[in-house]
């Protein structure tokens, strides 16, 4: 019988954790690679019978590929601690599984923000694997690599994306520094042309060609704290470039 492996990055995801471990309850195994949480974070998955590893965090590629070294099924499937795998998804994934029509499969992610799904803000992610096809590259957003061809699921997952206004602003603050950190040792140099287009068309992507005007006022203020990362990003670049940090 296939066994399935499930995935679990954390790091002080205590107040979340607990749900998302019983939404995979179906899994084989589940690992939790865990980056020294100052919280409980460690307790919680002990307590639900998880694989716990320890490991300090340098870049999220690193992470997974740590965790993936010890996982046993032949199919692993990625989640964070913020998000939970549905019933008619759980289904879904069993039946890929079986059917081992690909390598790997992509789930769809609606982003969630003021007590609503913004099912014209989400993404489709590749996180369910067969383990011995993948590896991940990349160390800001890392990228899951695939040897093999991709399908998709239908049924969503629940990804309570953002805890509130200033969760949101912080976490594109605290990625903005990664990715500026990053495009600097490409030798990637920031213009005053990259702080006043790309913020633009990111907005003009989020809010029209992806139809967030359809989502209201939650869709207008995640297409406008989008752009603000790209603008952030580029700054950070240009204070990088001059040695200010």
């Amino acid at each position: 019988m296939t066994r399935l492996s499930v995935i679990i990055p954390t790091y002080n995801e205590a107040p979340y954790l607990g749900d998302a471990l019983y939404s995979v309850k179906f899994a084989d195994e589940i690992i939790v690679i865990d980056s020294l949480s100052t919280d409980n974070t460690v307790e919680i998955a002990e307590a639900f019978g998880c694989k716990v590893l320890s490991r300090k965090f340098d870049n999220f590629s690193n992470q997974k590929n740590h965790a993936l070294q010890y996982a046993t099924g032949e199919w692993v499937l990625f989640v964070d601690g913020d998000e939970r795998i549905p019933h008619a998804l759980k289904k879904e994934i069993l039946k890929a599984m079986d059917s081992v029509k690909h390598s790997g499969y992509k789930l769809n992610f609606p982003h969630f923000y003021m007590n609503r799904f913004l099912y014209h803000h989400s993404d489709d992610v590749t996180r369910l694997v067969i383990r011995e096809k993948c590896r991940f590259e990349g160390s800001v957003h890392e990228k899951l690599i695939v040897d093999g061809s991709i399908g998709k699921l239908k049924s969503p997952v629940l990804h309570y994306t953002y805890k509130g206004l200033m969760h949101y602003i912080s976490k594109k603050d605290s990625y903005a520094w990664f990715q500026a950190e990053q495009l600097l040792k490409k030798g990637k140099k920031a213009t005053y042309f990259h702080l006043a287009f790309k913020p633009f068309y990111r907005f003009f992507s989020s809010y029209v060609l992806r139809r967030g005007f359809l989502d209201g006022i939650p869709g207008l203020t995640v297409a406008t704290i989008n752009a603000y990362g790209v603008f952030s990003r580029y700054v950070k670049l240009m204070l990088l470039q001059r040695g200010i940090k």
